[in-house]
């Protein structure tokens, strides 16, 4: 687990990089103190960013804001883009034929993923760093956010097609 990642799912809460830092900070102070009452009836990492969204919770609505993971949005043709899987029916355009110029562009690229991550919507950003990047199961995620696995398949479905977008306007 990387502190970007922690900082990234606080920012999409508070909107904020530096409070962001801040919580995660918090975040990793919280987790010393308490490290043994860890129960280990989910994954570390995930009981790490469980702690990191109630610290930007709290942090977001003592600044006056509030967060729904909840989702919402208009409803994106996901059939067309996903198997029944969750992988790609085709591959975006970027990715096929890597040449050698297009691996020195990569850096391009990820900057323009990066951009794309830190755009989404707070609940498609949680769920696609927690379930995409940091791998935890299906369920944890769905703990750790309070949201349904109907709904958290439905953000990521929309966040990786959001990140898509982004790489086929890149053509």
């Amino acid at each position: 687990m990387h502190n970007a990642s922690l900082i990234r799912v606080g920012a999409g809460i508070v909107q904020n990089r530096a409070t962001a830092e801040e919580v995660v900070q918090d975040t990793w102070i919280a987790v010393l103190k308490n490290i043994a009452k860890f129960e280990a009836r989910s994954s570390l990492a995930g009981w790490i960013f469980t702690i990191l969204i109630n610290k930007a919770k709290t942090r977001a609505q003592r600044d006056g804001r509030s967060v729904s993971f909840d989702g919402g949005g208009e409803d994106d043709n996901l059939a067309a883009a996903f198997d029944g899987r969750g992988r790609w029916k085709d591959m975006p355009e970027l990715w096929e034929e890597l040449t050698p110029e297009r691996i020195l562009a990569g850096r391009n690229v990820l900057n323009h993923v990066n951009a794309a991550i830190d755009a989404l919507p707070t609940g498609q950003r949680a769920v696609l760093i927690l379930r995409g990047q940091q791998e935890l199961e299906p369920a944890e995620v769905c703990a750790i956010l309070d949201i349904t696995e109907g709904n958290m398949r439905v953000q990521l479905h929309r966040a990786r097609l959001s990140i898509r977008r982004t790489l086929d306007g890149l053509m």
